[in-house]
């Protein structure tokens, strides 16, 4: 559940936050954490769908920002020319509200700091370790790369199950319209000759009585399982359970585990590159992987700080594969740590496209098949009695 928080936080003033939470205890807690006091709660509660709200045009920022700084504007000016031509007015007020804090004298990014709903904390530790630099341009340039690159691979596992979820949609579809209309015209012709069908068409004849009968109380109750099954699986508990059985699968697990340690090196490469020590960066990783990962990162960060190898801290938190950890002894030896882990997180990133596509070539065919099946297979048995009629006739 998501909760919109405005809070007191030391050295920022009164700012208003949006978290991820279970229940306002953690919220309150995730505050106190920050050294702050809660003012307000409120809960978003927005039924089963995505709430429809104004999202921060991350990527478009940093390519215009990027854009007119190469042209030679300051930051300030810059930003204020993306405010002027703004037609949002969320994104525009947002924009403005970060020039009143650069003026005061703020950092770019503890400016950004304030807004998490805009600005993740990956985006911020970047403007923070350039502004150590100098260099905030290569900063969205690094940035603007990494996310292209996660954003590649996420259309890509979307594009591969469009055609999947379609196939089983329409098949859905087709075998419901079959059993709910079509199956009770046929159940009424075919009354009085039960005696001599084949058991599956009777059940079949059976089912389309029942619609008839109750089709009402048979419609209300499939809506009322729908409405249980979304509101069970809108609980972040339930979810996290369901992951956590998906996980198991040995196949679809380990794959999981190869995308989500891509994940992890892409993004621990680029805020190596701009500078952010390991142990620091690890801590800001540990975020953006599955629950059952963070304490592994943890622990890689404990056995660097105890003077272990990077490479030999990842290997004893499982954090790694067998080309992984060859590719990370060589940039220890080559000095380009964060270069390397951004080569391995590509490299399992074109391990998963290759898996994907496999897959794909694989399950099209057999859902094509089952419901192929399965919709032949209502219209066999639908036509069945007509065959034993024509049969004995004859």
């Amino acid at each position: 559940m998501r909760y919109t928080v405005r809070a007191l936080l030391s050295g920022k003033g009164t700012v208003l936050l949006e978290l991820e939470a279970t229940s306002e205890a953690e919220v309150r807690s995730q505050i106190k954490a920050q050294g702050g006091v809660v003012l307000s709660i409120r809960r978003n509660f927005s039924g089963f769908l995505p709430r429809s709200r104004t999202r921060f045009p991350l990527a478009n920022f940093s390519q215009e920002l990027l854009a007119l700084l190469t042209a030679g504007l300051s930051l300030v000016e810059g930003i204020e020319t993306l405010a002027e031509k703004e037609e949002d007015s969320t994104v525009r007020e947002l924009l403005q509200q970060t020039l009143v804090r650069l003026r005061e004298g703020v950092t770019f990014s503890r400016a950004l700091e304030s807004y998490p709903q805009a600005f993740p904390p990956l985006y911020v530790a970047t403007i923070r370790a350039s502004e150590q630099t100098g260099d905030l341009g290569e900063a969205l340039t690094r940035y603007l790369t990494y996310q292209s690159q996660m954003d590649l691979v996420r259309k890509k596992l979307v594009g591969a199950s469009i055609y999947p979820v379609l196939l089983l949609v329409l098949g859905g579809l087709v075998a419901i319209f079959l059993l709910v209309f079509v199956v009770p015209k046929f159940s009424a012709i075919y009354e009085d000759m039960g005696a001599d069908l084949p058991w599956m068409s009777m059940l079949l004849i059976e089912w389309g009585h029942l619609v008839q009968k109750n089709g009402w109380m048979l419609a209300a109750g499939a809506a009322g399982v729908l409405f249980l099954f979304f509101y069970i699986l809108s609980k972040s508990a339930v979810r996290a359970r369901l992951l956590q059985m998906i996980w198991r699968i040995p196949a679809v697990g380990e794959r999981m585990r190869v995308y989500q340690l891509a994940r992890f090196y892409k993004t621990l490469g680029m805020l190596l590159r701009g500078g952010i020590p390991v142990t620091q960066a690890l801590e800001m990783v540990s975020d953006l992987l599955q629950s059952h990962f963070r304490p592994r990162v943890r622990a890689a960060a404990a056995l660097i700080r105890e003077g272990k190898a990077i490479s030999s801290a990842m290997q004893s938190a499982e954090l790694t594969t067998a080309v992984g950890s060859r590719m990370l002894r060589v940039g220890e030896r080559t000095g380009t740590m964060g270069e390397m882990m951004e080569r391995i997180g590509n490299f399992h990133d074109e391990e998963i496209s290759r898996w994907v596509e496999w897959t794909t070539k694989l399950i099209e065919p057999l859902l094509m098949a089952v419901i192929g099946t399965v919709i032949g297979g209502i219209i066999i048995l639908m036509y069945l009695p007509i065959f034993e009629l024509a049969g004995s006739i004859n």
